[in-house]
Order: structure tokens, then sequence, then C-alpha cells
């Protein structure tokens, strides 16, 4: 199961501590070996895509490969 846990819609860096403890959350319900974690959906989800500059989402995907690295290894 992703967990969508990253926004694509603004800029906001969410925390790894947050995701963490989104992520145990749901370990609560499903074994933690069948989670994974994604941003919400694209970057460009919209007609006219959303208000994220090119540097923002890279930061956004290394903070999914960082919490992701905490979390499974």
């Amino acid at each position: 199961m992703v967990l969508g846990l990253i926004t694509t819609k603004t800029g906001a860096l969410e925390t790894v501590d947050a995701l963490r403890a989104r992520i145990d959350e749901a370990a609560r319900y499903v074994p933690i070996d069948q989670l994974a974690l994604g941003p919400q959906c694209g970057f460009a989800s919209g007609i006219g895509g959303n208000f994220l500059s090119e540097q923002q989402q890279w930061a956004k995907l290394e903070l999914m490969l960082e919490t992701g690295r905490r979390v499974w290894g």
C-alpha cells in the first residue's frame, strides 16, 4: 500500500519525523513491509499544474528517499 503523505500542492516541506509518525500509525493496521511512501499525486495534477518550483519538487523527492531509508533501511 502506498501512503501518499507528501503533498504536491504546495512547496511546504514535510518533516521526516512527521512522515515517520504517520507511517507508524499506518503500520498499526498493515504490516510495515507492505507499506510504501509516495507523493499524494503528480506534481502537475491540475491543468495549470501546481505552484511548486523545480527545486521544491526535488526537495520533496529527496525527503521521500531520506524517510524511506530511515524507515525501511
